[in-house]
């Protein structure tokens, strides 16, 4: 930045000058997005859950319900795309962000050359909290002795609470940190819980900016570990629940449906699949079970529904000091999960979070996965549960299979968003991602380290692969999470999603086909350069038009690679969100 005063030879003769300090434009809303772990698609009130959340019943009644919003199936790189508007995998989070293989698309640090959306805000004007779990710095970097170029507020976020970590307990938090530092806790006081405790801190940094600039926009990140296991819940949010999970996931899945239909989320005829019977992926029927399975099972899920009613009774505690302050219809509100429900808990759960995961390879002939604990304390401070994988099925509900695969189970996911003054009379029905349009198309100062972020795979150079080509166009959202792999094109999905579900539009006239090399199928007026991948036929392998297997409700005659546009009426903001 140039001096702009007058310099003499003296200071009688110069001019001081002051830069202008940096101003959001006048009528910014807030944005507050409440990030969710591991919830599937039906788990709250505006997708037919039974579970009591009026603080969403209310932000989905007076706002939008996007019924075909897609993430990716892993936290990571959900939050990755999400805060940078790339793919994930040109972040650097093809994977959660754990290890640190070596190679381009997994380093799991947001690289310099990538900006990121608080930072994009912060220099408009804003300011920037996040709060709540991160998941974006590799195992190696959390420790006080790493480099912290990968924390919250390296990443341009003003202040930060929460935790680095993929996971913790909700009674007794592991590590927290406040901006850059630990924070040193002997004791946590009685009756103590991270979800509370969280909306706190929000609550106080909005209150601590009122308090010095009644003017000033602010970009809240609230990201709860909730609803990742282990489950636990606050005593009187489980006793809402005891005995309403004994008729099992079967029933629950079933009216989560009928809701659904009965709301108009999906078009009446629409079937429900049968329950999942993939290998290491099946669900048994409910009457199948031992009584004393039945009950333990249920227990499971009491504790998981009094995990959601509380985080929608810290939204209304957080909205409601936003009215107080007359701020809420000037307030962009998003809430949304980073991937559906899991299956991680397998066909029984367990009373044994850590022993679940364990490697198994020299342990004990007597090692067990599931120590017996006294039921009562199935939620509590005291245990390490989750829940069998029949619940992530009903928390998917209507879609198949969980989270870490690229069926609907692992990528759709509930999307509310609320902004009373700006979507007044608009209507949100088109396909979206979690790569947001608006802030990755804003142009980004130039700086050190600034370069373009879509030039290309971080680390490499030379002409790009054809992969790479793909991975990079922000409105071609990949996936290559676990062993199944999927590029979505269209708003329909094929192979992964029961028929018809998300759209009832035809497709669009289809080119000629010939056969081109290596048995791949190309439409006859297609370049041979073209660097879209081709379609493989049908058997090939796994990809993105892979079957739904047994008993699954597939869509024959949907090319895999069809791109079918759907307009999206609505302030342009969120229109360009198609993917």
């Amino acid at each position: 930045m140039s001096f702009a005063g007058r310099l003499g030879r003296t200071v009688a003769d110069s001019a001081p000058w002051w830069p202008e300090p940096v101003r959001a434009p006048e009528g910014a809303p807030n944005i507050v997005v409440v990030l969710l772990d591991d919830m599937g698609f039906a788990d709250v009130g505006p997708f037919g859950s039974e579970i009591e959340t009026p603080t969403l019943d209310r932000l989905a009644a007076s706002g939008l319900r996007f019924t075909n919003y897609h993430t990716t199936p892993l936290c990571s790189p959900s939050r990755a795309s999400l805060l940078t508007g790339l793919n994930h995998h040109r972040a650097g989070y093809a994977f959660a962000a754990n290890a640190d293989p070596g190679f381009p698309g997994y380093t799991f640090e947001i690289a310099d050359d990538v900006p990121t959306l608080p930072e994009t805000l912060r220099e408009a004007g804003y300011a920037t909290f996040a709060v709540g779990k991160w998941h974006l710095t590799k195992d190696a970097t959390m420790n006080d002795g790493a480099p912290r170029s990968s924390w919250p507020t390296q990443k341009g976020f003003d202040r930060f609470y929460g935790i680095l970590e993929g996971l913790t307990g909700l009674h007794h938090p592991h590590r927290l940190v406040r901006d850059n530092s630990p924070v040193e806790i002997d004791a946590y006081p009685e009756g103590y819980y991270l979800t509370d405790d969280l909306t706190d801190q929000a609550i106080g940094m909005i209150k601590a900016l009122r308090a010095h600039d009644a003017r000033k926009p602010y970009f809240l990140y609230l990201a709860h570990p909730a609803v990742h296991g282990p489950l636990q819940a606050k005593p009187a949010d489980i006793a809402k629940y005891r005995g309403k999970y004994a008729a099992g996931w079967d029933t629950p899945r079933e009216d989560r449906f009928a809701r659904q239909l009965a709301g108009g989320l999906f078009p009446q005829g629409t079937a429900l699949p049968p329950r999942n019977s993939e290998q290491f992926h099946d669900v048994p029927a409910w009457d199948s079970l031992p009584q004393e399975e039945r009950e333990l099972f249920a227990r499971y899920q009491e504790v998981y529904a009094a995990m959601v009613d509380n985080v929608d009774q810290n939204l209304g505690r957080l909205l409601s000091v936003i009215e107080r302050y007359g701020e809420l219809d000037d307030t962009i509100v998003i809430f949304t999960s980073d991937n559906g429900g899991t299956g991680e808990g397998g066909v029984r759960g367990t009373r044994s979070y850590f022993k679940q995961f364990g490697r198994r390879a020299n342990l004990p002939g007597d090692w067990t996965l599931d120590v017996p604990r006294d039921p009562e304390l199935i939620g509590g401070p005291q245990t390490m549960v989750h829940y069998p994988r029949g619940w992530g099925m009903a928390s998917n509900t209507p879609f198949r299979l969980y989270k870490g695969t690229t069926h609907a189970g692992g990528v759709r996911v509930p999307f509310v968003l609320s902004w009373p003054r700006g979507l007044a009379g608009a209507r949100g029905d088109g396909p979206a991602h979690a790569l947001p349009v608006r802030h990755r198309r804003a142009a980004h100062p130039a700086g050190a380290g600034r370069g373009d972020p879509a030039a290309g795979m971080a680390g490499q150079g030379g002409r790009p692969t054809r992969r790479e080509l793909l991975l990079r166009r922000p409105d071609r959202p990949g996936r290559a999470e676990h062993a199944r792999r999927a590029v979505r094109r269209d708003d329909r999905q094929p192979g992964l999603l029961p028929r018809r579900l998300e759209a009832g539009h035809p497709a669009p006239a289809r080119p000629p086909a010939r056969r081109g090399p290596l048995g791949t199928v190309r439409p006859a007026h297609r370049s041979h350069r073209d660097p879209r991948p081709r379609r493989r036929p049908a058997g090939a392998g796994r990809g993105a038009g892979r079957g739904l297997g047994a008993g699954g409700l597939g869509q024959p005659g949907v090319p895999p690679r069809r791109r079918h546009r759907l307009p999206v009426d609505g302030p342009p903001a969120w229109t360009a969100c198609r993917c």
